[in-house]
């Protein structure tokens, strides 16, 4: 296969969607080419959110022993005696909180660019699957429990936004779990349908999509 064969089916692999003989393909080239490595941690990041399915996102562990030793440190120079004394212990426990708000703010910064970086996968409607989709717009289609195309038909994927149709690729189906690079870019607001059209394919979709993904 050709490196960007092999790059479109990074999404597929961290989904549990090749086939054995793409999954060897695809891991001996991962120890050679450094960028679909990055690709394929991104998308593994991405699996591991949906399969966890968590909200709440703590701040990392040393991130925050290290305000609270902060805090703890400032508040042991606490000393009720007489007002004046206690003002400069107040001022430096108030700059204590505010290095622990600057520290959570880098934090929440930093993971806030993370997050945007990632892969993005919705659900399809109609169908068992994901449509997983890059910050650049390239998508990979993976569906579950579809039966083979009929004899001389093929399965047609369609990037569809404001009513127009792009043609996005063309597959058999019935492997079990079918993974698809998708040939065309996906915008914001989009969705992606599949239609049974006759090989090898169609230029605009001859009926109303069996399964189309959630807006992207």
């Amino acid at each position: 296969m050709e490196h960007d064969d092999l790059r479109a089916l990074t999404a597929a692999y961290a989904l549990d969607g090749l086939d054995p003989d793409e999954e060897r393909a695809l891991e001996e080239h991962v120890r050679h080419c450094a960028e679909c490595r990055a690709d394929l941690a991104s998308f593994r990041e991405t699996a591991v959110a949906l399969a966890t399915d968590v909200e709440p996102v703590p701040p990392p562990p040393h991130l925050r022993e290290q305000i609270l030793q902060t805090v703890r440190a400032e508040r042991a120079t606490v000393v009720p005696l007489r007002r004046r004394l206690a003002l400069p212990v107040a001022a430096a426990f108030a700059a204590a909180a505010c290095a622990a708000a600057v520290g959570l703010g880098v934090w929440a910064v930093s993971l806030s660019h993370r997050l945007d970086a990632r892969p993005q996968a919705v659900q399809l409607v109609g169908a068992q699957g994901r449509l997983v989709v890059t910050p650049s717009g390239e998508g990979t289609l993976v569906v579950s429990g579809l039966r083979p195309a009929p004899t001389g038909k093929t399965y047609e994927a369609w990037v569809i936004r404001g009513g127009q149709a792009t043609p996005a690729g063309t597959f058999h189906g019935g492997s079990g779990r079918t993974a698809v690079a998708l040939t065309a870019p996906i915008p914001d607001g989009a969705v992606v349908g599949v239609t049974l059209e006759r090989a090898p394919g169609a230029s605009q979709p001859s009926q109303a999509p069996l399964f189309t993904s959630q807006p992207v």
